[in-house]
């Protein structure tokens, strides 16, 4: 089922998406932090003299030279020639151009002119603005990696989602795998519900209504019951 499908708030969407930016924003602060340090360590070499700052030039161009298999393999893994994932193409370019901007930051502090040089500015502009697609893009792989893997793990643990007991007004006719229909009793005039469905479990709940699936659910064979929550139902939930 598409998000779409169920219709989730904007809010309802950042909640329950919000475990899938703990990694993503754990990585970009440490990777900060290493450059950070780095920063720091290159500065502090520049200004030790002029063997620090041929030190530091030679290490630009290294880090330089290992953004051209970066690259290289960033345009494979997006053309699908190689296979990493749907984070491999932003993370391997995006890094890349990262790896490209910091080493000439570094080359242009040895000089001890500012950065960015007059004819480079709008190469930096883009420069950044791509990085920056890059990170969106990874973090948009990664959720949805994520939501795929937590999918099969809750369809390998349907026993975890409340188990629910529906009454209705109506016969439902679901014959379904699982599912439990038996006819309530006449209790008189003030008994509006006839049939009580058990063997459902809650997979979501959005804009007043439930999606409720079999106990017995597969992704092969699965059905899903899209039910309005109103007077004509009455529903009670029960661990198991």
């Amino acid at each position: 089922m598409d998000s779409a499908t169920i219709g989730f708030s904007g809010q309802d969407l950042l909640l329950r998406s919000s475990a899938a930016l703990y990694l993503p924003a754990g990585v970009l602060l440490c990777g900060a932090l290493v450059v950070a340090g780095a920063y720091h360590l290159a500065t502090r070499t520049v200004r030790s003299g002029a063997e620090g700052r041929r030190a530091v030039r030679r290490a630009c161009r290294v880090v330089a030279l290992l953004a051209v298999p970066l690259v290289v393999l960033g345009f494979l893994a997006g053309f699908e020639v190689i296979d990493a994932g749907p984070t491999g193409t932003p993370l391997l370019l995006g890094g890349a151009l990262l790896l490209v901007v910091l080493a000439r930051l570094l080359a242009v502090r040895t000089t001890g002119a500012a950065y960015p040089l007059t004819g480079e500015r709008a190469a930096l502009g883009i420069s950044v603005a791509l990085i920056v697609l890059c990170s969106f893009w990874t973090v948009g792989g990664f959720a949805h990696q994520k939501g795929h893997r937590d999918a099969e793990w809750l369809a390998r643990n349907l026993a975890l989602r409340p188990a629910v007991v529906l009454d209705t007004t109506e016969r439902l006719y679901l014959q379904w795998a699982g599912v439990d229909e038996r006819a309530l009793p006449d209790a008189g005039a003030g008994q509006k519900f006839r049939y009580r469905y058990r063997g459902l479990r809650l997979l979501a709940q959005a804009n007043d209504r439930m999606f409720l699936i079999p106990r017995d659910w597969t992704w092969k064979e699965g059905n899903v019951l899209i039910l309005p929550v109103d007077a004509n139902v009455r529903i009670a939930f029960h661990p198991g």
